[in-house]
């Protein structure tokens, strides 16, 4: 087969042709992939961190705000629901023994428990930092175990905020040896604090929001 020859204008244009695709072959093996292409992976990461930084600084330029906003919620709830509702500690004292009393008879379906004794302690001295006052009564309970549970979790999950301390649970021998399923002996001290007295400066800090200090 004859090969027909390039008329001189062809060969420059296919010269220049394969030039140009040299040049850009050139460009993506020896510049692009090399030198381009990690500058513009820079570039991009750039704008996600500016991105990014004015985001941040937007959340940290709302702190004051946000700190304000969370100190009266706080606040709030101290005042609405943390404090026992008398603001005197003999009075706050009656009301924590009526509310052992109205826990215990909710909880009565689920088996035996009863109020054995039940009884005011002296005012305890506030810690060195505490802010606020307490009040505490001492109760013994003879109960089952599920209503113990239920009793127990309402006193310290519910509000006012409340205190289960020393607490002591046993089976009466002598009432074991009689029935297997005598109820169990407990006794604890219960405290709360003291609503602050209306026009009294609140002092800064709140009571513990964990109720519940049960060994």
């Amino acid at each position: 087969m004859k090969m027909t020859a390039l008329s001189p204008r062809d060969s420059r244009l296919a010269a220049i042709g394969l030039l140009l695709l040299a040049l850009l072959l050139a460009y993506f093996v020896l510049l692009h992939w090399w030198f381009v292409a990690p500058l513009l992976r820079i570039h991009g990461e750039m704008a996600d961190l500016r991105d990014t930084h004015s985001r941040y600084a937007a959340v940290i330029a709302e702190k004051p705000a946000l700190q304000k906003r969370i100190a009266a919620l706080g606040a709030g709830q101290a005042a609405s629901s943390a404090f026992l509702a008398a603001d005197d500690p003999n009075t706050a004292a009656a009301d924590l023994m009526q509310r052992v009393v109205d826990v215990v008879g909710s909880n009565s379906g689920r088996g035996r428990c009863v109020v054995s004794q039940k009884m005011p302690l002296p005012n305890p001295p506030a810690s060195a930092g505490e802010p606020y006052r307490k009040a505490a009564v001492s109760i013994s309970l003879s109960c089952d175990i599920e209503p113990l549970a239920a009793v127990l979790q309402s006193l310290e999950q519910g509000t006012p905020y409340l205190f289960i301390d020393d607490l002591s649970i046993y089976r009466n021998p002598v009432a074991a040896q009689q029935d297997h399923a005598a109820p169990l002996e407990v006794q604890f001290t219960l405290s709360g604090y003291v609503r602050p007295a209306r026009g009294a400066p609140t002092p800064a800090g709140a009571p513990a929001e964990s109720a519940g200090d049960t060994p």
